[in-house]
């Protein structure tokens, strides 16, 4: 298991444009055992998904899956294992969707986004087999929020109301207590 460190809020390499991988490379041993990396990373702390700049490697790369998440507990279905290549997401006509996201690059924090919940999304696989899909809803958003990495942007970048934004174990507290005083 090798556990590599995530980038934290701050740090300028999460700021940059990643480079494309080329087709040669995909199934190179580099490759590979920075997927291996990058899914033991996101199997350490709890995540969903985990572009490459988040670890540090400035390549188009993005990993997703689980089938339970303690970060999302209300998700009752996970997100199939999936490794992307240089992925490019076509926005679609269709309605926007608000959702409380969370980052490993912005630990202990969410803030609430509103994405469009449907996409188109080409990618490169493992062994390098092109896709081309129609994603939508909660699995959109991720998609979305990981591609953003490559780019260079953060969710915090989407905030439209900074009000929406805050450490988890407050933003907790704040909805425990709106239940409280509602029933």
């Amino acid at each position: 298991m090798a556990v590599r460190n995530i980038l934290r809020i701050g740090h300028p390499e999460l700021r940059k444009k990643s480079e494309p991988v080329p087709i040669t490379e995909i199934r190179s041993a580099e490759m590979k055992k920075l997927i291996r990396d990058m899914f033991d990373t996101m199997a350490d702390v709890g995540g969903i998904g985990l572009a490459a700049p988040q670890v540090g490697v400035l390549k188009r790369l993005v990993i997703v899956g689980f089938d339970r998440s303690d970060r999302y507990p209300e998700l009752k279905e996970g997100i199939e294992r999936k490794i992307l290549f240089n992925p490019e997401i076509e926005v679609l006509k269709a309605p926007a969707v608000g959702f409380w996201e969370g980052c490993l690059s912005v630990p202990d924090m969410r803030g609430y986004v509103e994405r469009v919940r449907k996409i188109r999304l080409k990618y490169y696989d493992e062994n390098e087999t092109f896709h081309d899909k129609i994603i939508e809803g909660f699995d959109a958003v991720v998609y979305q929020h990981e591609c953003d990495h490559l780019d260079g942007v953060l969710y915090v970048d989407r905030l439209k109301d900074p009000t929406k934004f805050g450490y988890n174990d407050e933003l907790d507290m704040l909805e425990a207590n709106r239940t409280k005083v509602i029933v």
